[in-house]
């Protein structure tokens, strides 16, 4: 049994129907959550830009991923760069996630979509601070483990979203 997908007259082969969907059916507020996700994009270029500063303080070559623990123990230098490492590691981990439920929840609550993505963001600022101090502890002590509130709401609010849809609110 196969399944098909029926699109609108005209727009097979082309971009139509996705533009159609983008500039019909969703709030004006949803460039709101546009900007919002741009965010998430730029957060990941200034983690990168950390993580390339401790890699080359601590002598770390490419493809090395992570200092090794011989590394680190005698370096802080080698430490401190597997702490910014690992900082990026746990944004990339959590970044699907919080793309699919801002888009998700954004359909019906453009705005707190956005608030929410942006504010998840920011925190990972603070989380990144915080581990790069060298004490991983601090990674949360700072104000990162408030991008944990975010990502709950996200999912809630995908979750619901997506209840609307499928019942058709």
């Amino acid at each position: 049994m196969s399944t098909q997908i029926l699109l609108p007259e005209g727009s097979v082969g082309d971009l139509s129907f996705i533009a159609s969907i983008a500039s019909h059916r969703y709030s004006s507020s949803y460039r709101y959550v546009a900007g919002a996700l741009v965010s998430v994009v730029w957060l990941m270029g200034w983690q990168t830009i950390v993580v390339n500063r401790y890699r080359s303080s601590s002598g770390i070559k490419y493809p090395q991923l992570y200092a090794e623990k011989a590394e680190a123990q005698a370096s802080r230098e080698a430490h401190l760069f597997n702490c910014a490492q690992r900082a990026h590691q746990n944004t990339l981990e959590h970044m699907p996630a919080i793309l699919v439920t801002t888009l998700v929840s954004g359909v019906k609550y453009p705005v707190l979509a956005a608030s929410a993505c942006a504010f998840w963001a920011f925190t990972r600022v603070l989380y990144t601070i915080g581990y790069t101090s060298g004490d991983a502890a601090k990674r949360n002590s700072r104000g990162g483990f408030l991008g944990e509130i975010s990502s709950i709401g996200l999912i809630l609010g995908s979750t619901y979203t997506a209840y609307q849809l499928f019942c058709g609110a």
